[in-house]
């Protein structure tokens, strides 16, 4: 008779939580739609989408159908390989991303294993509610945000139009330039933590404080690069339609539109559990240390623990929409100057403070350094380079608010308009 062991029951049940995960996630990619368009609607005080199911529930399946139904348009001169690969090399990071984010400690199914007659006798069947339980999670996690930049810049140069290549150029700059800060504000955890395991990020906020209160700054910049990995707004400058038409998407339709658009979604709630794992403690219920949901428990333990984390990358989500439309969209310069001369040097700042911490062991005092460091920017902007005023009133030569002595047209502008 066939006996599983604890490693073979582990596998099987990994497997099950990618499968199901991703399906979850998938049709909250098409529910958080309808969540924005709610919420923007609230926002801005109109009713949104009601119409199509009760209280428009069913509006996502509406919009599945439209883009199903719509031409799918290839353009002429676009090379048809590309062109069809890059909007799926910006869904797939985001699809297999969160199989290292552990959504629930340690269940014990030693009962159902026992039920379906495959146990060991004397054995204790313990899995993790994890696609992958492996010790570089982190460091996976940092590839594969990295290769979304692919999709994008792929999907403007393959489509034979300068307003998509401009589009997936600016794409390429700000997803680059934006993981310098996120890379730096993740040393810092991992300094903190000792590890590069999720598993282990998570179980020293369990045993003390969540990240976001030892590291706040550094949690503002990783949630900062996460919209700008994201292209959410106020960082859409990839695909601002009052500049490039559509960006690197211009020529794209129907469901390789879809695409692009679900894995900005996708990235989004990926993005979400990233950070709940990071600085949010996981599954923990206590910011502050102390009492704690533990880490091993029965099933109905997991199911408490998975409900935590996916409300707190509900809020997240909320946020990240509610930022969208509350902030206007940044010009391009002062994306790339908030990246280079803002974030890098400030997270560079955080990672020296928690390195100096670390060695004279005041690990219980870096929300102190952090504190510190906000100091440290406000002394020291006054002496920085400032940018001019972005909005400057800047006249406009020979027009009648601003003539010109001796302009021609001059009088003939007065004239027109004493008479």
């Amino acid at each position: 008779m066939f006996t599983a062991t604890p490693d073979q029951v582990q596998l099987v049940f990994s497997i099950l939580v990618i499968v199901v995960l991703l399906h979850v996630f998938l049709g909250a990619c098409a529910y958080s739609i309808l969540l924005e368009r709610k919420l923007s609607a609230w926002m801005q005080d109109r009713v949104g989408p009601n119409r199509v199911g009760p209280k428009g529930m069913f509006q996502p399946l509406a919009d599945g159908l439209k883009f199903l139904l719509k031409e799918d348009y290839t353009p002429l001169g676009v090379d048809k390989a590309l062109f069809t690969l890059a909007p799926g090399l910006l869904m797939l990071p985001a699809m297999i991303g969160f199989v290292v984010v552990p959504f629930a400690g340690l269940i014990d199914i030693t009962g159902l294993v026992s039920l379906l007659g495959i146990a060991q006798a004397n054995t204790v069947y313990q899995v993790s509610v994890v696609g992958a339980d492996i010790n570089i999670g982190v460091v996976y996690m940092i590839a594969v945000a990295s290769l979304g930049v692919f999709g994008v810049t792929l999907g403007g140069w393959a489509s034979n139009s300068k307003w998509s290549f401009l589009g997936g150029l600016r794409a390429g700059a700000q997803m680059i330039s934006y993981e310098i800060p996120m890379g730096l504000s993740l040393l810092a955890i991992i300094l903190i933590a000792g590890s590069i395991s999720p598993m282990v990020i998570i179980g020293g906020q369990l045993d003390g404080a969540w990240n976001l209160m030892q590291l706040p700054v550094a949690a503002v910049i990783f949630y900062t690069c996460m919209l700008a990995e994201s292209n959410r707004a106020p960082f859409d400058l990839a695909e601002c339609e009052s500049e490039l038409v559509g960006g690197y998407h211009t020529e794209y339709s129907s469901m390789r539109f879809a695409l692009f658009f679900l894995a900005e979604y996708f990235h989004m709630i990926t993005g979400a559990a990233f950070f709940t794992m990071l600085f949010l403690g996981g599954w923990s219920l206590n910011p502050f240390g102390g009492w704690d949901l533990p880490v091993e428990g029965a099933w109905w333990m997991g199911l408490i623990q998975f409900g935590v984390v996916a409300f707190k990358m509900f809020l997240l989500v909320a946020f990240a929409m509610a930022i969208r439309w509350t902030l206007p969209r940044f010009r391009f310069d002062q994306l790339m100057r908030l990246a280079w001369e803002g974030m890098i040097p400030v997270s560079l700042l955080v990672m020296l403070m928690v390195s100096f911490f670390l060695f004279m062991g005041w690990n219980d005092y870096m929300w102190a350094g952090s504190l510190g460091c906000v100091a440290v920017i406000y002394l020291i902007l006054p002496f920085m380079p400032q940018q001019s005023d972005p909005n400057r009133r800047i006249r406009l030569i020979g027009s009648r608010f601003s003539p010109v002595e001796g302009d021609p047209s001059r009088e003939q502008l007065s004239k027109a308009s004493s008479g």
